[in-house]
This record gives structure tokens, sequence and C-alpha cells, in this order.
């Protein structure tokens, strides 16, 4: 019996340091990651959703399922608001909630990046793409707004392109760039 403790006890053990290595594994993030904090009095945080506000709650899911492959996770109304979490087609580890309804002033639209700069507050979430050419060709095809041309920033090794739902909220699109 002491020996199955143990021995389930070092296969627990490994199961741990494999997925902290993997958290940390400078080819899945293109940055050499400091190390996980597990004794940290906030170590249970951890990232979940981003908000969305929209007007129409209807054309936002169509818009978000059909134009970005994202899946309806879940569905429910508060006060007179209709909500919803939806994740991106192949990853359940990072969701967007959708709120609409209710009094909302609308979003101010940008077709120039640079311009989108200069307003303070939120500004967008970001996707990480494997072929930023592929799935910008993608987005094309199925008329979804791309902000500007694409382009590399060497300070953060990867092709960064930005495109925006019809409601003027901003998507950046990432591809880590090996070096």
């Amino acid at each position: 019996m002491k020996t199955l403790i143990k021995k389930t006890w070092l296969i627990n053990l490994l199961l741990v340091v494999n997925t902290v290595a993997q958290a940390q594994r400078s080819e899945a993030t293109g940055f050499n990651m400091p190390a996980l904090n597990p004794k940290s009095a906030l170590a249970g945080i951890s990232g979940n959703h981003v908000g969305i506000r929209v007007p129409d709650y209807a054309a936002a899911i169509k818009w978000y399922t059909e134009k970005l492959d994202f899946r309806v996770i879940h569905e429910w109304d508060y006060a007179d608001e209709k909500l919803a979490y939806l994740a991106p087609a192949n990853t359940n580890g990072f969701w967007i909630e959708i709120l609409a309804g209710g009094k909302l002033t609308p979003n101010q639209k940008f077709d120039d990046l640079g311009k989108s700069l200069e307003t303070g507050g939120y500004h967008h979430f970001c996707v990480h793409v494997t072929n930023m050419k592929q799935v910008l060709t993608e987005l094309k095809n199925r008329d979804v707004t791309v902000i500007g041309q694409p382009f590399y920033l060497k300070a953060i090794t990867r092709n960064l392109a930005f495109i925006q739902d019809p409601w003027g909220n901003m998507i950046e699109l990432a591809e880590v760039v090996k070096q």
C-alpha cells in the first residue's frame, strides 16, 4: 500500500512539474517566462474572459460564430440584458462574454490603428493565430474588417493584425515568429 501511495504521489508530482514546464516553454509564448509563483497569496488568479458590450445580441452571436467560428458556451439573462460566453473554435482556455441590451453608448469605430491608440480605456483583446496569412485570407473572404496592414513587431517577435467587429470592438491577431 505504501509503495502504491509513493508511486501515485510521484506520478502526480511529475504531472505538476510537466504542466508547469509546458506553461513556461518559450516556444509556446516566444518569451523566456519567469517562474510561476504557486506560493503567492493570489496564486488562484488566472485569466478567464473579456466582456464585449454590443447593442444587438443576436447579431453579435451571429457575427462571432460565423465570422470567427467561436462556439457558444453558455447563455443567460440579467436584468434587461442578454449575455453569453463564447470560446474560439479549438480551445476552451479563453472566452469572450457578449453583453447586449439595456442602455448603451456606441463605441467609436476606427479605420486607422494609430488613431485608435489615442483613446483611453479598453482597446482590444488578443487571440493567437498559427498562420497569419491563412487566417487573414479567410477573414477577408468572410468580409471581416481588417484595420490597416499586418505588421511585424520585433520587440515581441510577433506578426500582428487588427480586426474589428461591427460595433467597433478591436481584436488583435498575433502570430509568434520563431527566431
